[in-house]
């Protein structure tokens, strides 16, 4: 008798974390596909606000979730759109959040979510400001971006941010080489619009250099 109760309270118990799993996993891809409607659909005057509410949503998520990684990359990457649509001290307070959301994040699963949580800080190192106002540094975002190539060679994201970085250090032909990546790249599934602007740009940046 006293088995076969722990065998009930340890179903429960299982079927009540598969609850929770599913729960977390639903508003994480909910986050996404605002997060892509935002970035693709909206004016950029218009973006600011959305994202400010948005992150807000990702921040209290990734607090709900602290052991999972995750809640803490999509919090991450929408706090750091957020501080793209920001500026001085408002867009440094959002940049050191996003990077705490996705240093936690990578601590937490070594691969970061595919490379993403690497891709975003990667840009975070390169465009915020250097010591002693902000934490911009750019070998450090050179490594960021090391890491993500290593995970998702071809990713159209990686590839244009990195080619980008690479064009700003003046390092012309590998900055092409990269740019050419990104156009040849395949889009994610749900990233669709987002992945599509990051191949325009590189198209761009590659008529440039």
């Amino acid at each position: 008798m006293i088995r076969r109760h722990v065998c009930i309270v340890a179903a429960s118990l299982l079927s009540l974390m598969a609850t929770v799993a599913v729960a977390w996993e639903s508003e994480v891809a909910d986050l996404e596909q605002r997060w892509e409607r935002i970035t693709t659909e909206r004016p950029e005057g218009e973006r600011r606000e959305a994202f400010e509410r948005l992150a807000e949503e990702a921040a209290a998520l990734a607090e709900a979730h602290p052991d999972t990684a995750e809640p803490q990359v999509w919090y991450g990457i929408i706090e750091a759109s957020h501080a793209r649509e920001r500026s001085g001290l408002g867009a440094l307070d959002s940049a050191k959040k996003a990077r705490a959301a996705l240093e936690k994040a990578v601590e937490l699963d070594a691969d970061g979510n595919d490379g993403s949580a690497y891709v975003t800080l990667g840009a975070l190192y390169d465009r915020a400001p250097g010591w002693p106002l902000g934490f911009g540094d750019e070998e450090t975002a050179e490594s960021m971006f090391e890491k993500a190539l290593a995970i998702r060679p071809e990713g159209i994201d990686v590839n244009y941010y990195y080619a980008a970085f690479l064009a700003e250090e003046g390092r012309t032909e590998e900055a092409r080489e990269h740019a050419e990546r990104a156009m040849a790249g395949e889009v994610r599934e749900g990233r669709e619009g987002s992945d599509a602007a990051l191949r325009e740009q590189a198209r761009e940046l590659l008529s440039r250099l």
